[in-house]
């Protein structure tokens, strides 16, 4: 069995909802995961935040445009009088589940996640009916029945296998299964999500609950490319990578790909390939075990939005403990930390969700003097970089020796070198990297 994911541009219009049975095989068993149509995402964001803001008015102006979006869609999705009813009949339901939000005293985040939900629960509904419209039998499953994650906001693979795997075995003689994206159950048995571009992961974790022959993320781009082609010209796309190195460059800013869909792959050790939905017949990038190739440099990402925190403590930091006792205040407010560099008398790291920057910090000053550097940019480099290489990264640090790097970290891993800069010069260092090291 193979899991096809396929992103909201690649569903944006009926025209590609139809189009995906030019790559979609219906005689081939499969799970294709659907995100919601393009746009839909961000407009139920903002339909969220007029509820939250008690904006009824701006909500229901917002709910009324978005709504007559997918009334013209399913006007062109659909061929036949009793298709376009039950069209019509899936997006008045779901659209009254988000006006029912307009009538409760208070609105939390809990609502926010059902209203988000209702994006991809339309489009492969929707893409169920086309298919049973032009006589082609399919499977919905509802991901809502199988996807859990737990109560620090990790998947069950365990769970995932076990729910899913009776709800496949119902339908022996059927091929075509669709389910959504992104959209999951918390621990409470609440509706939930795996955040954006979430639903790469719940390929990922679908394909290792059901130890699938392949998973393919189809976007609209062919491939993982060696850096950033929206900033950097001559970018190519790289064929293949193994697990670490994908799992560096989407860790730190390859749009691609989600940054924790490496892992469930990784784990249970099933290929992913990155395909363009534009270009079907593009090779794109295999994601396996073992596609490392030694003694070159494959790629660069970058990751925005980075907030480093020095803290300089001569009395404290020797001491035995101090580090831990550092990292612990981080868990407690479950803040990842991405980077790390040490001296004699100050630590740095950094951190890319700063929800609870100011509680970190308070906590933090205990421990000597804290300074804290917002709109920074990690710019990673990935490549062979184990024991037995050399030269690569002075490579990498000559190319940005004209910029004013303020963090290095190096030996972490033996896939990537990372540096830290201000944000102002991304663009320069991607560009600099780019001409020096391909």
């Amino acid at each position: 069995m193979k899991i096809l994911k396929f992103g909201g541009t690649s569903v944006g219009s009926a025209a590609r909802i139809k189009g995906l049975l030019e790559i979609v095989d219906p005689n081939e068993r499969q799970i294709v995961v659907l995100s919601a149509v393009s746009g839909t995402t961000n407009a139920l964001v903002e339909i969220g935040q007029a509820f939250l803001n008690r904006d009824k008015q701006s909500a229901k102006q917002l709910i009324e445009a978005h709504k007559n979006k997918y009334e013209e869609l399913i006007k062109e999705l659909f061929t036949t009088e009793e298709g376009l009813k039950k069209g019509k009949q899936l997006i008045d339901h779901h659209f009254h589940v988000i006006e029912s939000f307009a009538n409760n005293e208070v609105f939390t985040s809990t609502e926010e996640k059902v209203i988000l939900a209702q994006g991809e629960l339309m489009s492969t509904a929707l893409w169920h009916f086309h298919l049973e419209e032009i006589g082609i039998p399919s499977v919905l499953l509802p991901a809502l029945d199988f996807m859990k994650i737990d109560e620090d906001n990790e998947p069950v693979v365990d769970y995932i296998t076990q729910k899913i795997t009776p709800l496949l075995d119902a339908h022996p003689a059927n091929k075509l299964f669709i389910t959504q994206g992104f959209i999951c159950r918390n621990s409470f048995g609440e509706v939930d999500n795996l955040r954006r571009g979430g639903s790469d992961y719940t390929a990922s974790l679908i394909g290792a609950a059901v130890q699938a022959e392949e998973i393919q993320i189809w976007t609209d781009i062919d491939g993982m490319h060696n850096n950033d082609p929206r900033i950097v010209t001559n970018t190519s796309p790289i064929a293949h990578l193994c697990f670490d190195e994908a799992a560096e460059l989407a860790y730190f800013g390859a749009k691609i790909l989600h940054p924790q869909s490496v892992f469930p792959a990784q784990r249970y050790n099933v290929p992913v390939r990155l395909l363009n939905t534009m270009d079907p017949t593009a090779h794109g990038t295999l994601i396996s075990k073992g596609g490392s190739e030694k003694g070159v440099i494959r790629a660069i990402a970058a990751k925005d939005s980075i907030t480093a925190i020095h803290i300089h403590s001569s009395r404290m930091l020797l001491a035995y403990g101090f580090l831990r006792k550092v990292f612990e205040i981080f868990e407690r407010y479950k803040t990842p930390i991405d980077m790390i560099t040490t001296s004699e008398v100050a630590v740095s790291l950094t951190i890319d969700d700063t929800s609870n920057l100011l509680e970190i910090i308070k906590e933090v000053e205990i421990f000597g003097k804290v300074g804290v550097d917002e709109g920074q940019t990690i710019v990673c480099v990935v490549g062979d970089f184990g024991a037995n290489t050399h030269g690569y990264a002075a490579r990498v640090l000559d190319a940005v020796k004209h910029l004013p790097v303020r963090m290095i970290s190096y030996g972490g891993s033996d896939y990537n070198v990372s540096i830290l800069l201000d944000s102002k010069h991304k663009i320069e260092a991607l560009r600099s990297l780019h001409n020096r090291l391909f």
